[in-house]
Order: C-alpha cells, then sequence, then structure tokens
C-alpha cells in the first residue's frame, strides 16, 4: 500500500509568495497548528521519505544471489539527481564557511560567540547561493507577489542552522531543513516520478551531509541544545536521523506492500549494538542512526545507559528494527511537532500554510499555559488520514530484554506517554497515531544498566522531587519495560 506523497503546486494559477511568519506564540497555539495545513505537509513528507528508505525487495536476486537492496550512505545505487547534486553544492560551500572563521578562544561559559560571525556571514551570502543552487523549475516558479522564492525558502534554510543569538540548536532547526526540503518538492523541483529514487536521494544525499554539516557546527562552536529533555531526551540536537536510520534496516518491501511494522533485515545489526563501539566505528558510515550514535560517543563520555538512557531502553526492544521505526514516528509526532518550545519558532508562509486543514477535526478544549504544550491530540486529525494504512498495529508493545512495570504518575500533569508500556486503567496522552494511542499507557520506569537494581518512581505519595516541586515526570523511551510485569 502507497502512502499519500507531498502534493505539488501546480503552475496553472500564478502563486503568491510571503515571507514566513511565527505564529505559534503561546502554548494553546500548538492545538492550531496540530490541525494546520502546515502540519498534515510535514508529517506527509516525513512518511513518504521514511518508506522510501527500507530496504527494498528484489523480483530475482541480483548478481551476489541477494534478494534484496539496500540504501546505505553514499550507496551507488542512490545516485544524486541534477537537483541534490546542486543542493549538495549548496552545503558543501557551507561548510567552507566554517573554515573562514575560526571558534573565538576567549573564555566562555556557553556556546560560541564566534557562531554568530558564521551566521552573519552565511546570511549575506545565502541569496546568491540559493540563487545558484536552486533548481531551476523553482527559480522559475510562476508568481504574482512582490516576495520571491528565494525569500520564502531562505526563511527555512537560514532557520535550520541554529539560533546566532542563543547559540544553540535542536530539533526546531532540524525541521526547519525538511520544511525548507519539502518546499523545493512543492514547487516541483526534485524528480517525483522516479519510484523512491528522488526521497532516497533526499534522505541520504542532503539530509545527512546537512547533519553531518551541524555536526561540525556544534563541535567547532560548542552550540548548546536547544528544548532539550536534558539526559532523558532522545538525543540533545537530532531526531531524524533515528527515524530515517531504524528504517534502512527494516524488512525489505515492494512497491504493493504496506510499511512494516515488525521485523528487521536479516543481517542488521542488533539494536543492542550501539554499546559496542566497535559496531558503532563499522556502521556509522553505512546507516544514519549509527551515524548519529557514533557522534554521541565523539562528544560525550561516560558509560552509554547514563548519558543516553532513552536510546538505552531502545537498545531493549527485540521486535526489531520496523518497531524501532514504528516508535519513532510516534515519538517525532508527540515530541517534535507537538512541543511548544520545538514548534514555536516555525515560521509559516504559502508552501506551509497557517491555514486549517479542512480534514481535520476541531482539536479538544483543554486549558495549556504559555509555556506547557498540550498532551493530547484530536482524535481525528489529518494526521489520522496520513497514518490510515499503519493503523492496522497490534496495542500491545515489543519485548524487551527487561519486561516491563508499570508506575503511578506523579502528578495531573502527564508527561510524554511511553505507547507500548502497559498500566491498566489509564489512558495514554501521546499524540502518536490517535487511533491506536487511546488503548495505551504510560509508564515512567526505563530500561535498566547493567547490574543495577531499579531506581524508586517519584511520586505524588512517596513525595519525590518530581511531585514535591510540581515538575512533570521525565520522559521515558517508549519502549521501556521493567523485569518482574
Amino acid at each position: 500500500m502507497e502512502l499519500p506523497k507531498l502534493s505539488l503546486l501546480r503552475g496553472k494559477h500564478h502563486h503568491t509568495f510571503v515571507v514566513p511568519v511565527k505564529r505559534i506564540n503561546e502554548g494553546h497555539d500548538v492545538q492550531q497548528f496540530l490541525v494546520s495545513k502546515a502540519h498534515h505537509d510535514l508529517m506527509v513528507f516525513v512518511l513518504q521519505l521514511n518508506r522510501a528508505i527500507f530496504p527494498c525487495r528484489l523480483s530475482r536476486p541480483n548478481g551476489s544471489g541477494a534478494q534484496w537492496r539496500t540504501w546505505e550512505l553514499d550507496s551507488y545505487h542512490v545516485p544524486p539527481s541534477h537537483a541534490v547534486g546542486r543542493l549538495q553544492g549548496l552545503l558543501d560551500r557551507l561548510n567552507a564557511v566554517i573554515d573562514e572563521v575560526p571558534p573565538d578562544p576567549g573564555p566562555r561559559r556557553f556556546g560560541n560567540v564566534a557562531f554568530r560571525q558564521w551566521y552573519e556571514a552565511v546570511e549575506a551570502r545565502l541569496p546568491d547561493l540559493l540563487q545558484d543552487s536552486l533548481p531551476e523549475q523553482v527559480l522559475s516558479f510562476s508568481h504574482s507577489s512582490n516576495v520571491s522564492v528565494q525569500a520564502e525558502l531562505q526563511s527555512y534554510l537560514l532557520g535550520a542552522f541554529g539560533s546566532a543569538r542563543r547559540l544553540d540548536y535542536g530539533t526546531g532547526h532540524e525541521l526547519a531543513f525538511l520544511a525548507f526540503l519539502g518546499c523545493i518538492w512543492k514547487l516541483g523541483g526534485f524528480d517525483v516520478s522516479s519510484g523512491g529514487d528522488e526521497e532516497r536521494a533526499i534522505v541520504l544525499g542532503l539530509i545527512e551531509p546537512y547533519l553531518q554539516l551541524i555536526r561540525r557546527l556544534i563541535k567547532t562552536y560548542t552550540l548548546e541544545p536547544a528544548g532539550s529533555h536534558g539526559v532523558w531526551g532522545l538525543d540533545d540536537h537530532s531526531f531524524l536521523p533515528y527515524l530515517f536510520g531504524s528504517a534502512q534496516y527494516g524488512p525489505a518491501i515492494s512497491e504493493t506492500d504496506e510499511t512494516p511494522l515488525e521485523g528487521s533485515l536479516s543481517n542488521a545489526p542488533d539494536p543492542a549494538d550501539v554499546m559496542k563501539t566497535a559496531v558503532v566505528e563499522r556502521e556509522r558510515g553505512r546507516n544514519m542512526y549509527f551515524s548519529a550514535i557514533g557522534f554521541i560517543y565523539d562528544v560525550k563520555k561516560g558509560p552509554f545507559w547514563e548519558h543516553s538512557p532513552m536510546l538505552y531502553d531502545i537498545s531493549g526492544v527485540r521486535s526489531g528494527w520496523a518497531k524501532i521505526n514504528k516508535g519513532m514516528i510516534k515519538m517525532y509526532m508527540a515530541e517534535v511537532l507537538s512541543k511548544f518550545p520545538v514548534v514555536q519558532h516555525f515560521y509559516f508562509g504559502s508552501l506551509f500554510s497557517w491555514d486549517r486543514d479542512p480534514n481535520a477535526a476541531p482539536p479538544p478544549s483543554s486549558v495549556h499555559t504559555s509555556n506547557q504544550p498540550f498532551t493530547s491530540q484530536p482524535e481525528n486529525t489529518a494526521s489520522n488520514a496520513i497514518l490510515l494504512p499503519l493503523r492496522n498495529v497490534q496495542n500491545e508493545g515489543p519485548t524487551t530484554a527487561h519486561g516491563s512495570v508499570s508506575a503511578t504518575p506523579s502528578s495531573s500533569f502527564v508527561g510524554t506517554a511511553a505507547p507500548w508500556a502497559k498500566q491498566p486503567g489509564v489512558k495514554s496522552p501521546t499524540t502518536a497515531f490517535p487511533s491506536q494511542m487511546d488503548q495505551q499507557n504510560i509508564s515512567q520506569t526505563p530500561r535498566l544498566p547493567p547490574n543495577a537494581n531499579p531506581r524508586p518512581v517519584a511520586t505524588a505519595q512517596s513525595g519525590g522531587q518530581a511531585a514535591a516541586t510540581g515538575m512533570p515526570p521525565p520522559t521515558r523511551a517508549p519502549w521501556a519495560k521493567h523485569p518482574g510485569s
């Protein structure tokens, strides 16, 4: 079954480009975002790219006897199109600017102030860079406004490299780069009839090089995490490499197969191999998930379960990389697209519109503060239509190496739900796959590190710190389960 693809703008009528503007100013604005055309289009694009990166089942074995084709980083099976090649040149030129702006050697507490010089240099050159790098179909797109297509796209690209004011970078900036690519797709800049080849070239030939550029920026200018959950977040800076990287290891599929929900490629590494440095070094040049894990090892020291507990939780999944991929999609909806600290900096224009999606149901009425996004999503939003082919997912979660245990929430506030952790009688509020998540439950207990005893969960009854301070419980991995359940 084929998922919907991001729709193209047709050139029959003159389009009106606008300079994107900020729309999400308070917590309750997130609800409007979740029923907007922009949210619908972003999720369509993510799922479209995600499916394309799953291994492809061959109708007959190739010369080496393999029955499938994988899409590894730098794969010769995914040659860049002319449009992708031009945008790769853009990323190379942005990378070269780092060599022109060395980090400031002076004392500092947070990020290196030289990043502001890099940002200003890029901002000054960006109009010419876009003129040289955007596909001709984009540059010549018919429009009837005083705002050029470059002006609208520049807002997303410039917002994809972090904040020069705060000296930080996070998943909201990563989202801006995804929107930049989505704009080019909508304007017909990519080859939309390539049978998935163009989507694979976008993921492997543009998103991965972009992430490599970002990692160099982070290491060179010591950029702080933006909107991070700290140690209880999936990653300090990025999310997409885990989503697409898990799809790279999923079961091989044909064009008519549904996107798999469980299983792995037969020769894929085990999820627990993220703790084996030799495997990480071997796979980081082939796979986006392990490339991101390798960067964590580059910048963090100490036991993996200690500095990356959520990724450690995920490493215990036994149901395969497709199960992890399914969970990553859920987490992306809940932890990126539904969180005010992340999406408040997303800008809306004519291509990713703040206008309401006509197929989205009204959001539920609830009370939210300006600094706390909502915790539930409308039952019948446009996301449901996008995810309809995946609705046959089983409610029970994957079995991890450490079983499961339930916990009592510490207050009336409910944090990010664990989609597969069972707790009788408690509804899950997460936004991911709403038609299924109504049946899910919450667990606040992560997978245990080696040779460790369960840690007590802070509750109102036990007088835990979270309850005492009124703070929400920490985010736990959706895959986390505990012994004895």
